[in-house]
Order: structure tokens, then C-alpha cells, then sequence
């Protein structure tokens, strides 16, 4: 199978043909059938989120199951999933207290070597995942079985950057119904944080921006409002919307 492997801090990925490391009883193989590029995987690039090379990039990735372990439950060859990001093994003490994103046993699957270079060489795969591939072995806690005709490029994205964006509103924000909302930054994540306040019941969205593309897409996805960052008066104008008082 082919894979974009990360050699070297500020160097280009390297397309080989890769090896995959035979799965285990709790994994998974899937086809992948579409991959986002994230700001993450840049990062890893750069030398700003540590990962030693070689390794496979790519997190955010949806395909179909092809093969299941036997300790798997709950999914099957054919099964349409996308990728976890932070993997969540559901069991441990703080899947079973929710607080999933500190999972036990994450850490594990994600330092788990899956393929191997054509000189031997074993390579771990970026969040256990390593969507930039035309396969991935992950641990079946790494992906999500989704029944839905969303395309699939579509579906990748959901895996991290939607997942980030709704969770910033429903979780750390824990916007309430009849909130206020400003978003500042309407690129993909922003978005996702518009459509997050809108799931939550916020009654005024107020989407901030550079970029009037971005705002006439954040109006679509459910902002109220669109206030155009190049102006000198932005604070003014959230105020004006919100009869002085700001936003929640």
C-alpha cells in the first residue's frame, strides 16, 4: 500500500509503497476512502507538535472496514467509520467518567508501531490513525461506525476539525439555549463552533472574520450575524448588536 510518510522536520512527505504490521485481536484495517489535511499535521511537520520520524500523518479520515479482530465488537467488514483523533478505549476510569478525552489507554495506541519501510524500519501512525494512506491498521477504539449518505470527504472531517468545533461550544464553552455568541475566526473549526452554538440553542451567533467568503459561509451554517474584522469598530458593532451588554 502507498503512504505519505514524515522524514524530517520542514522536509516534504515521501510517497513509498509501505508494509502494513499484521493486526491484532482488537484492531482493525480500513480502506481509506478519504482524508482531510489538517493544521496538525503541518504542525508535526514543523517541529511544533513533537513526533519522531518516520511516520505515517493524517487524523482525520473516514473508510470502509475491511478486516475485524476477533475481540472486536460492534463493527464488520463493509461497516462505513471515520477516524478518532483521540482514540477512547470507553472502559477505563475516565471513559466511564466522562472525561474520554484522558482515556487510560490512549496513549498505547497511539505509540503502537502499524507499518514498516521497505528497509524493515517500523513506523507508528499519526493519533493511531495515519489517514494519509491507502489503508490504516488502528485499534477499534479509533474509529466510529457511521450510518449516513454524507460523501465521504464529507465524513473526514468530522473526525477532528468538526469534532473540535462543536466540542468548544458544547463542552468547554457549554453554551446554553438563549446565549449570545461571538466566534472569532470563521475558518473550519470556527465554522464548526457556529454549528455547535446553533445545536446548543444560542439565540444571536455572531460570526467575526477577515474574509467576507467566511462570513457569507458562517451566515449559511447558522450565524445570526457577520461582523467584518477589517473594520476599526468591531467591538462597537458586537455591542450594537447586543444592545451594549456584549456577549455571553
Amino acid at each position: 500500500m502507498r503512504a505519505a510518510i514524515f522524514v524530517e522536520n520542514d522536509g516534504p512527505l515521501v510517497v513509498e509503497d509501505v508494509i502494513p504490521i499484521d493486526p491484532g485481536p482488537s484492531d482493525v484495517v480500513v480502506q481509506v476512502t478519504a482524508s482531510g489535511v489538517c493544521h496538525s499535521d503541518l504542525s508535526v511537520i514543523n517541529g511544533t507538535l513533537p513526533m519522531p520520524p518516520p511516520a505515517v500523518l493524517g487524523h482525520e479520515g473516514a473508510g470502509i472496514v475491511d478486516w475485524v479482530g476477533a475481540e472486536v465488537s460492534g463493527l464488520q467488514q463493509g461497516d462505513r467509520v471515520i477516524g478518532s483523533f483521540i482514540p477512547a478505549c470507553g472502559v477505563c476510569w475516565y471513559c466511564t467518567h466522562d472525561q474520554s478525552h484522558l482515556c487510560a489507554n490512549t496513549f498505547a495506541v497511539m505509540v503502537t508501531p502499524r507499518v514498516r519501510r521497505g528497509d524493515g524500519t517500523e513506523m507508528t501512525t499519526m493519533t493511531g490513525l495515519g489517514t494519509f494512506a491507502d489503508q490504516m491498521t488502528s485499534a477499534a477504539m479509533s474509529v466510529v461506525k457511521v450510518e449516513t449518505d454524507l460523501p465521504d470527504e464529507q465524513l473526514a472531517l468530522i473526525g477532528c476539525g468538526v469534532t473540535t468545533g462543536v466540542g468548544a461550544a458544547l463542552n468547554a464553552a457549554q453554551v446554553q439555549p438563549g446565549d449570545t455568541v461571538a466566534v472569532i475566526g470563521c475558518g473550519g473549526v470556527g465554522q464548526a463552533v457556529i454549528q455547535g452554538a446553533r445545536i446548543a440553542g444560542a439565540a444571536r451567533i455572531i460570526a467575526i472574520d477577515m474574509v467576507q467568503l467566511k462570513l457569507d459561509s458562517a451566515l449559511k451554517l447558522g450565524a445570526t450575524d457577520a461582523v467584518l474584522a477589517n473594520d476599526e469598530n468591531v467591538v462597537e458593532q458586537v455591542r450594537d448588536l447586543t444592545g451594549g451588554r456584549g456577549v455571553d
